[in-house]
């Protein structure tokens, strides 16, 4: 039997699954099932979910495709237990009763579920913000008030095999003259070159694949890394040179060059990914979430606000972040979007170098003069401007001001103020520095003090969850994409759960519920 779904002008066919809930086999797992098992929760919430551009993807062509939705439920449910591969779904399907329940006794083989992971990753998105819609409608969260950070997850990739461009260049010299041996070896015995045998004039180096098939495949990977290798070396060559790394240090992950190489929480040095979190701290809920490839949280905030924008309709009227998100860029955003940021502001290295001796709140602004007041009455003036990179990219104008040396060469105040009284006391002012000294007394109130302490009571926890609860210390799959949708899938299921735990979520399900099996009959 099939169950047809429409499609764009199409009827596409669903298996029949099995066990049908009216079936002898499912009703006896449905008895042994707990009444609050997670399952029944996931499958309760799915109906809260529009399924129909996920049914839609199919051809209706070919063999009868598994129900989406039985599929779905099963990845859901395993996710919540912490199991994110496709093929840990497809080993525990078959042994576990409560995905059998789930799933009305379908067994999608392991080609398959990969098939659909990489299938449903489009749609995550979509479904986070149907989520956290219905949890503003029930009143469950309004989305003003969050919490952002960050944290790295290990990526799929050895950290036992990170090359340097020299490396890489020759291990694909190496590759490229072992493929031309195999082609010409083919030529020779009449073969195709995937059926070529490995040819014995030199010992071929462990690294290297041992098929021909498997040689091509490895050209192409290595490929991939030197263009990556190269941006990053381009992109090195861009920073401070008081930041840059030497040219042999910048290496690459060969089996995952997207992800970027660097220290994690146990201070190991191996292949990341940078996961940012936006929680609500009014309720359990994520309202935002990224993965991206980079190493530090630098140049992040934007897209988060964005991304929470997309999820919930809003961006939150106030935001939570550590000092690495405090930038004079980040706070003229958030200015322009309306958002009050909170967070410690952490002095740069320029910054530091001219307040090494009299800080630059003792000296006076003077707005309608264009200079400073030092302690003693005189004047520190303009003497240029220069333009300071960071390593996000992004940059700020950085205005320079002295004091007449004639000034500092009597001042009492001289060796408190300046190391060299001979050239007179400098100050940098940056074009944001209005917003920077708004900001400082901001977070000086008791008011911001006493809302800065639920920063680690939600998006630590946030994170403590995903690592603890859903495991996510290592992505299972390989490069950005893969890494994004893990985080997804993560998330939704997290967000369902959080909508399934109030009486307005209890009382929508029962009603949505109710009304999908009217539908189904």
């Amino acid at each position: 039997m099939l169950i047809r779904r429409k499609r764009a002008g199409k009827c596409v066919s669903f298996a029949q699954p099995p066990c049908p809930e009216s079936s002898a086999q499912w009703q006896a797992l449905d008895k042994e099932l707990p009444a609050d098992h997670r399952a029944r929760m996931v499958v309760e919430q799915m109906y809260a979910l529009d399924l129909s551009s996920l049914e839609a993807s199919y051809l209706g062509t070919g063999s009868a495709p598994y129900r989406p939705d039985l599929m779905l439920r099963i990845a859901l449910i395993e996710i919540q237990s912490g199991r994110h591969s496709p093929s840990q779904w497809f080993r525990d399907n078959r042994e576990n009763k409560a995905l059998q329940w789930a799933g009305l006794g379908i067994k999608p083989s392991r080609s398959c579920w990969h098939q659909f992971y990489d299938r449903v990753a489009p749609y995550l998105l979509a479904w986070n913000g149907q989520v956290l819609e219905a949890a503003q409608r029930q009143g469950q969260t309004t989305a003003t008030r969050a919490a952002q950070d960050g944290s790295l997850v290990g990526a799929n990739a050895s950290r036992h095999q990170l090359l340097n461009s020299e490396r890489l260049q020759k291990r694909l010299g190496q590759l490229q003259q072992q493929i031309a041996n195999d082609e010409a070896s083919a030529v020779a015995s009449g073969l195709e070159v995937t059926a070529a045998p490995t040819p014995t004039i030199q010992p071929v180096p462990g690294w290297m694949a041992t098929t021909a098939t498997g040689r091509q495949a490895q050209q192409q990977r290595y490929e991939k890394a030197q263009a990556h290798l190269r941006e990053r070396l381009d992109a090195n060559a861009q920073r401070n040179p008081a930041k840059q790394q030497e040219p042999k240090k910048v290496v690459i992950s060969v089996g995952d060059p997207e992800a970027i190489p660097g220290r994690d929480k146990e201070k190991v040095f191996r292949p990341l990914y940078n996961v940012q979190l936006v929680c609500d701290l009014d309720s359990p809920f994520f309202l935002g979430y990224e993965v991206f490839a980079q190493s530090s949280d630098a140049g992040t905030l934007e897209p988060m606000l964005e991304r929470t924008a997309d999820l919930t309709g809003r961006k939150p009227a106030t935001l939570l972040v550590d000092a690495g998100y405090v930038t004079g860029a980040d706070l003229a955003l958030c200015a322009a979007a309306g958002v009050a940021l909170y967070g410690p502001w952490l002095e740069n290295d320029y910054s530091k170098k001219d307040e090494e001796h009299l800080g630059k709140d003792k000296f006076v602004w003077l707005p309608e003069e264009n200079a400073y007041r030092c302690p003693q009455g005189h004047r520190l003036t303009p003497i240029g401007k220069e333009r300071r990179f960071h390593v996000d990219g992004r940059s700020e104008v950085q205005y320079r001001y002295r004091c007449a040396p004639v000034n500092c060469r009597t001042c009492p105040l001289r060796e408190a103020c300046t190391s060299n009284p001979e050239r007179g006391r400098s100050l940098r002012r940056s074009e944001y520095e209005d917003l920077i000294s708004a900001h400082k007394a901001r977070m000086d109130t008791p008011e911001a003090k006493q809302l800065y302490k639920l920063r680690r009571q939600t998006v630590e926890l946030g994170f403590a969850d995903l690592k603890e609860h859903r495991k996510i210390r290592r992505f299972w799959g390989r490069g950005l994409a893969r890494a994004q949708a893990q985080v997804g899938f993560a998330v939704l299921s997290h967000n369902l759960a959080a909508l399934a735990a109030s009486p307005a979520g209890e009382d929508n399900r029962q009603s949505v519920a109710a009304n999908a099996s009217d539908e189904r009959r």
